[in-house]
């Protein structure tokens, strides 16, 4: 393994583990992206969304780039949650403005039968950059690795592309829940060998993105998706020599669920902007730490504006005291329209208040 050099700023890492911080840590969803003009540039290079993902040379490019321009706590691994089902053969391929598809999605029995975890070696390229990009931080700040949830991979395996109604994996869901628990029992082994596998290649923590949890019904949500990221958080490496690697969950659109999300032995949840963070610190107690919330479209507003809001999430979650934390965030990822100059005003409004508040 390669000798990493020694973390400067780890205060993402401790709020994650609910320890005292200086500051509320900052990072944000798809920090590394076409809001910023470095980003597109390099895509232009790579020639395509998956020859940057694929390459670890441009995937650690990517990935510094907005730690280059603003002072943010950790830094995420650029690459895509549909890496895994591509390594199982289903064909992922991007097409301008309409996003990812499946060539060869599961329509069938036999296509579920057939389903089979990665084979080694086949994320190979995704295991480098992590590697390439721990190393090229020097110890700046940590490194998150990342996947999607069971159910959120399964729902584009099924539907072949993103989908607004989910009618074809809900009816498999309805029609033949066998055949949907075959798919996200496969899945699960492969999340956690995936995460583990980044874990050993450098990542200092874990996030599992469950994007399409929220478009589930009570009941079906624990049964399909909550209870596969359970399997997903005990498989999980939760420490190396002598280290601990944090893991967070965020289903989007799951602030119904906050309390059941927090028992699944996860150190953190994220939660999206429609959920109440005074709330959810009284509901989840000193069990998890909480990730977020801030809404995305807020920074296409002034920079005043944009500081008020981020005053009106960090007094939400309040003081933060020893046994609870809170990392700053968006409520989802941030949209390629943003002003990286509003990104700016927004970091330095959390560092800014966050202080404040911790010395009042």
């Amino acid at each position: 393994m390669p000798q990493f050099a020694p973390l400067q700023n780890d205060t993402f890492l401790r709020a994650l583990l609910r320890q005292p911080t200086e500051h509320t840590p900052v990072w944000l969803m798809r920090q590394a992206g076409r809001y910023l003009p470095e980003y597109r540039a390099t895509r232009q290079k790579a020639g395509s969304f998956m020859g940057l993902a694929t390459n670890p040379d441009y995937a650690t490019e990517v990935t510094l780039q907005p730690l280059d321009r603003f002072p943010l706590d950790a830094a995420i691994l650029f690459s895509d949650i549909l890496t895994v089902p591509d390594a199982m053969g289903l064909g992922l391929y991007f097409v301008e403005g309409e996003g990812p598809k499946f060539e060869r999605p599961l329509k069938t029995e036999a296509d579920v039968l057939a389903l089979r975890a990665p084979e080694p070696g086949a994320l190979d390229y995704v295991f480098k950059a992590v590697t390439q990009i721990r190393t090229e931080l020097n110890g700046r700040v940590p490194l998150i690795g990342f996947s999607g949830s069971p159910w959120t991979l399964a729902c584009y395996m099924v539907e072949g592309q993103g989908s607004r109604e989910f009618h074809t994996i809900k009816k498999m869901l309805y029609n033949r829940p066998d055949l949907m628990h075959h798919i996200l029992a496969i899945n699960a082994r492969a999340v956690a060998e995936y995460l583990n596998a980044q874990i050993d290649a450098g990542a200092q923590a874990v996030m599992i993105f469950d994007s399409w949890g929220g478009a589930l019904a009570d009941g079906a949500y624990q049964a399909f998706s909550l209870d596969y990221m359970r399997q997903v958080v005990s498989l999980l490496k939760r420490g190396k020599d002598g280290v601990k690697i944090p893991a967070i969950v965020f289903t989007k659109g799951g602030g119904q669920w906050i309390e059941q999300i927090a028992d699944i032995g996860a150190d953190a949840v994220g939660l999206d902007w429609t959920v109440n963070l005074t709330r959810a610190r009284k509901l989840v107690g000193h069990k998890v730490g909480l990730q977020g919330n801030l809404d995305p479209a807020i920074l296409f507003a002034s920079p005043e504006q944009i500081r008020a809001e981020v005053h009106k999430v960090l007094d939400a979650f309040g003081k933060p005291e020893n046994g609870n934390g809170h990392v700053f965030n968006l409520g989802h990822g941030i949209s390629q329209f943003t002003p990286p100059e509003n990104v700016a005003a927004m970091v330095d409004a959390v560092h800014t208040y966050s202080k404040a508040q911790r010395a009042s």
